[in-house]
């Protein structure tokens, strides 16, 4: 079994999708489990039942409750969609867990100027870099108008968002992903391809029905400049 961001080392418990019992004692079902040679676990008889669950959420307290812990068991679940094992949290020692929310509590109000401040200065680059995505849009069509190149680079640009503007080569500005952006904003929003989906036509089909209008507002934009 593979889980997302996991080390070599990593002791992983899993969240059944279904219901599991305990290939030893029969106990179940089980809401955690460890495989044993291809078998289910329960907490106790894999050795571990006297740790607690911390589900993920706050990095800082889990990160100190692992530190304190002398040890740890990483909670995954499977993930149908994206066809991998995601982290949901981890098992520690409950003394650790209390030490760890007692550190967290006398350092809250400084991590939360600083969460703050690092917000800040994403904000701010976050600004910085549209800005500069839409001037790269300009250079590449030069008849796009201000105010769609300034709409197209906002949304393409999300954090986080998983869009080509936040993709390593639009990062960068690149020519491709640049034109990739324009070119999806474009058939969202000066083509029927929405219409079509929405009537049920599929995706691939849809872009094709649409590319050449696409291509005509693309080589318009572009000719503008020259």
């Amino acid at each position: 079994m593979a889980a997302t961001d996991l080390a070599a080392t990593d002791l992983v418990a899993v969240e059944p999708r279904r219901a599991r019992h305990c290939a030893r004692c029969a106990a179940g079902p089980l809401p955690l489990l460890v495989l044993a040679d291809g078998a289910p676990r329960c907490l106790d008889c894999a050795g571990i039942g006297h740790l607690v669950y911390l589900p993920r959420g706050d990095t800082a307290l889990t990160r100190r409750a692992r530190e304190a812990s002398s040890r740890s068991v990483v909670v995954v679940r499977h993930d149908r969609r994206r066809r991998r094992y995601e982290r949901q949290g981890v098992l520690v020692e409950e003394a650790a867990l209390a030490l760890a929310e007692r550190r967290c509590l006398a350092d809250a109000e400084a991590r939360a100027r600083r969460r703050e401040r690092d917000a800040a200065r994403r904000a701010a680059a976050d600004v910085r870099f549209a800005a500069a995505f839409a001037e790269r849009i300009r250079t590449l069509f030069p008849g796009c108008p201000a105010e769609r190149a300034e709409a197209v680079a906002a949304h393409a640009s999300v954090r986080g968002s998983g869009r080509v503007g936040r993709s390593a080569a639009g990062r960068a500005l690149d020519p491709v992903a640049v034109t990739a952006a324009v070119r999806a904003a474009v058939r969202h929003d000066d083509t029927e391809y929405d219409a079509l989906l929405t009537a049920g036509v599929a995706r691939d089909r849809a872009r094709q029905r649409v590319t050449a209008a696409v291509e005509r507002v693309l080589d318009d934009w572009r000719r503008a400049g020259t």
